[in-house]
């Protein structure tokens, strides 16, 4: 018995199983979030399950510049077959915040330029594309603090964070709490500098979710570990 071989999925065909997904209520919440389309996300990892890893579908959904479609390309791509500039591009054409987290989340932090890159974001003049440096750098003081010169990044944050465009005041206030975590000795530091900026202090909060005023978030953490 001969099998059936599975034909490639076209590009036009896959933009039709998104523009099936398309749901006005699932549009409305991703759109309070600043995100651009209306595909409910577990129905998205599905079809991306369903189509599999596939590199150049996935650079073709890229480069349509629709947010959905850039989602899907991040699920079916596999993080080395990016290169540096590759990741650069990408994240500068990357404006909305899920396709920026998952572009960071899912590729950048599984690849081997991944430092390369913190290191240039961090100090690139568009603050959006910094704040994917800083994000990098708050998941660095987690897992490989080693070699960073954390009081510095905390002189850095002290200094910035207050007048930070959102995204990078997030990115920079997660670093600031990450630091006060996973570093007991400038952990009185981190908390009094959340203190006098006051950031995101007054941030909405749901009921059983952690506060991201990194006082009340750090306190928090630390009380969980202990």
């Amino acid at each position: 018995m001969t099998s059936t071989s599975v034909p490639e999925p076209t590009l036009t065909a896959v933009l039709a199983d998104l523009a099936a997904l398309e749901d006005p209520k699932a549009r409305a919440v991703n759109e309070r979030h600043g995100d651009d389309h209306g595909v409910n996300l577990t129905k998205l990892r599905a079809l991306a399950k369903r189509l599999g890893p596939r590199e150049d579908l996935a650079r073709q959904l890229w480069k349509t510049g629709d947010s959905a479609a850039k989602l899907l390309a991040i699920l079916l791509s596999r993080p080395k077959q990016y290169d540096r500039a590759d990741l650069d591009t990408m994240l500068r054409e990357a404006r909305t915040p899920k396709v920026h987290d998952w572009l960071v989340g899912y590729l950048v932090k599984k690849n081997s330029n991944t430092e390369v890159l913190r290191l240039a974001w961090m100090n690139d003049p568009d603050p959006v594309v910094a704040s994917a440096g800083w994000a990098l750098t708050a998941d660095r003081v987690t897992k490989r603090p080693d070699g960073l010169d954390l009081s510095t990044l905390l002189d850095t944050i002290d200094a910035e964070m207050k007048a930070a465009p959102d995204r990078l005041q997030w990115a920079m206030n997660t670093c600031l709490a990450q630091i006060g975590i996973a570093h007991p000795d400038l952990r009185a530091r981190a908390i009094d500098i959340g203190e006098r900026l006051e950031v995101l202090k007054d941030y909405p909060t749901p009921p059983h979710c952690t506060s991201p005023y990194a006082p009340i978030w750090i306190n928090e953490i630390v009380r969980r570990q202990r």
